[in-house]
């Protein structure tokens, strides 16, 4: 064949795609992308919710960049690097709860604050990255199914930091971090039958748990069996939140339009039960929305667990994503009342800059495991 008459080809390689480009950054395109769409609609629900504050809106979006510049830094490190660090990391938030129990803030009844003078933190919220950190690192070096010994010493590595953030006491926090833990256990390959049986001992502990509980807490438990017992007193909060929920129908009443919120009759309408401002606004359809953003963020974490290359990756990915979960599951269960109220914020929606951080940052470590499995495969 003629060469004049042959196709002109180009000699250059092919660009790479968007994708690349990011992951070269060590960020995953796909999770950023549901994270900053999900933190956009918390920006926009959360000015209905605060009464058109544009402050606390603003107040919020640069704790959303403080949160995506910390996750964008977790991402550059190495799985080995977070696998090298989880017990020293482990250990030093251990410490900084027993300084919390000794010498923390007092406010509201509780004690969850260390105040170092140019600095005020919340010490249980590293210990929401520690503990699925520790135990991953733990169970990496361990033959798997994990025998009981290796059960055992698991079991007393969550639950020593759990009971520490449940005398503060915090109960939402320390349920997270409960399930931070147990998610990497399970993924370990912990057997039913020890689920089981954790559920038929804790349901056996009940009755004293009961009597550990504080005041308001029990109140709380009662009030979630009962909440019609004093609509006005203790059921307040969630008759006026199934209320909102309820009225917002199919379609919603728009956005800006909710009454419970605007006439103040929901409480902590932009904090822990902003899903019921945006429930009335947006109705079942929003609600779908943002279930589906939710779910799309769950189930792209799980696909990264499961094309992790090794067993720390892999536990680390999957608790993070679950864990994220019961956050989600958390809040929206106290909010219609299928569960009692524990002082979970929805994530990236409600107000707060702690509790959003150290979530990205888990985001972060979720991007280090995708970003570095792809330069080590290629």
């Amino acid at each position: 064949m003629n060469p004049l008459l042959q196709p002109l080809t180009s000699s250059r390689p092919p660009q790479p795609g968007l994708s690349e480009w990011f992951g070269r950054l060590h960020i995953d395109l796909w999770l950023m992308t549901l994270l900053f769409v999900t933190s956009m609609v918390g920006l926009v629900v959360l000015y209905s919710a605060s009464g058109h504050s544009m402050p606390q809106v603003v107040n919020q979006a640069e704790r959303l960049l403080l949160g995506m510049g910390v996750m964008a830094i977790a991402a550059q490190a190495t799985p080995e690097m977070y696998r090298a660090m989880a017990p020293w990391f482990y250990g030093f938030s251990a410490l900084l709860l027993v300084l919390t129990l000794l010498l923390g803030d007092h406010a509201k009844g509780a004690q969850r604050w260390l105040d170092f003078g140019f600095i005020r933190f919340q010490p249980a919220e590293f210990m929401k990255l520690a503990m699925p950190l520790a135990v991953a690192s733990f169970l990496h070096g361990q033959p798997l199914p994990p025998s009981v010994k290796t059960i055992a010493l698991t079991l007393i590595m969550i639950g020593a930091p759990t009971g520490l953030v449940a005398v503060q006491p915090d109960l939402g926090t320390s349920m997270l971090i409960l399930a931070a833990g147990g998610f990497a256990l399970f993924f370990g390959g912990l057997g039913y039958r020890w689920i089981l049986g954790a559920i038929g001992a804790i349901a056996a502990a009940a009755p004293v748990l009961w009597t550990r509980l504080h005041d308001y807490q029990r109140q709380r438990v009662l009030t979630f069996l009962d909440p019609e017992s004093d609509p006005l007193g203790t059921g307040y909060h969630i008759t006026q939140s199934k209320i909102a929920i309820g009225s917002g129908g199919l379609f919603g009443k728009g956005w800006l339009n909710g009454t419970q919120a605007k006439l103040d009759f929901l409480p902590e309408s932009h904090t822990d039960f902003i899903f019921a401002v945006y429930s009335e606004e947006l109705g079942l359809m929003g609600v779908m929305f943002l279930l589906g953003l939710y779910l799309a963020i769950v189930g792209r974490g799980l696909y990264i667990a499961f094309r992790a290359q090794d067993t720390f990756q892999r536990l680390l990915a999957g608790a993070l994503s679950l864990t994220f979960f019961v956050y989600v599951f958390i809040n929206m269960g106290m909010v219609i009342g299928l569960l009692p109220v524990v002082g979970v914020p929805l994530p990236l929606v409600s107000y707060g800059g702690t509790s959003m951080v150290s979530m990205l940052a888990g985001f972060g470590m979720l991007m280090s495991i995708q970003t570095h499995r792809k330069l080590l495969a290629s």
